[in-house]
């Protein structure tokens, strides 16, 4: 998968030219020389506040967009961080940097989907599970296992099968015609990858309306988010003291490290501190 494109401080070339050159013509005061300094991510981050994007002074695909006129009302905005920040009481610097490590960057597809995984063998535990108080649970692990049999890419008792992008939601939709709650419960949504199992957990009335809530915009997405740090007193905790190898481990998995999730949310961290942009403590 191609990594999407981030100008940030140092980087320099005829792409922080053009970048020079949309932020002067959005009020900014450049030399356009194609040097990604402090000037330029100070006129970055000026930009991204006007036009309430999260203010991380990196010009990424959505600042990108945004200064060549794309409509970024489904984006995630600034004011969606501040709100996080003071309703889990928290620093800003940490919800900022959770945000920039934690999501996939961004919530939706080019085709305006929203971005899914499906997990196939979360599927077969979902239509494995005893809902009602006459489902017979050998019965119903008997029927997955058959499924597994005959669908393995979309029933499984192993991870894997991932096809990634558009290819998650023919995945997705397929599994639906299988048991379309179950599908739904077995895919993580959005920017922030959460599974579709925790939706009522999370205060949603219904899985169904989690996954509207998905397809609405990145806010919405920020905000199961938000509900599923609440939800984890030591996750919240761990958010609080910034122990960021503990945060990882509750949110990633036991393989957090191999990504080196709590380095990059240490650095990112330190990033935003520094800047004065998001250092300040807010009230709970």
């Amino acid at each position: 998968m191609t990594q999407p494109i981030v100008l940030k401080h140092g980087a320099k070339g005829q792409a922080i030219v053009q970048l020079q050159k949309a932020l002067n013509a959005h009020g900014a005061k450049l030399v356009p020389d194609g040097d990604f300094g402090d000037e330029t991510e100070k006129a970055v981050r000026a930009y991204q506040l006007k036009v309430g994007l999260v203010v991380d002074g990196r010009a990424g695909e959505k600042t990108l967009l945004a200064l060549a006129g794309a409509d970024c009302r489904r984006l995630l905005h600034n004011s969606h961080l501040l709100a996080a920040a003071k309703r889990l009481g928290v620093e800003l610097a940490a919800i900022y940097a959770v945000n920039e490590v934690e999501s996939a960057g961004a919530g939706f597809l080019a085709n305006g989907k929203p971005k899914v995984l499906f997990e196939r063998h979360v599927m077969h535990q979902r239509l494995s599970l005893v809902r009602n108080e006459d489902d017979d649970s050998a019965a119903l692990l008997a029927h997955a296992d058959q499924l597994a049999a005959t669908y393995p890419a979309l029933v499984n008792r192993k991870p894997g099968g991932y096809a990634g992008g558009v290819a998650e939601h023919v995945r997705l939709a397929q599994a639906r015609l299988i048991d379309a709650l179950a599908a739904d419960e077995s895919a993580s949504w959005g920017a922030f990858q959460i599974m579709g199992y925790h939706a009522t957990r999370l205060g949603y009335a219904s899985v169904a309306e989690f996954v509207d809530l998905m397809h609405r915009s990145e806010g919405d997405q920020f905000e199961a988010f938000v509900r599923f740090i609440e939800a984890d007193p030591a996750l919240l905790k761990a958010l609080k003291a910034k122990k960021w190898a503990d945060f990882a481990r509750r949110y990633n998995g036991p393989a957090f490290a191999r990504n080196l999730y709590d380095v990059k949310l240490d650095r990112a961290y330190k990033r935003h501190a520094d800047c004065g942009c998001g250092g300040q403590k807010v009230a709970a």
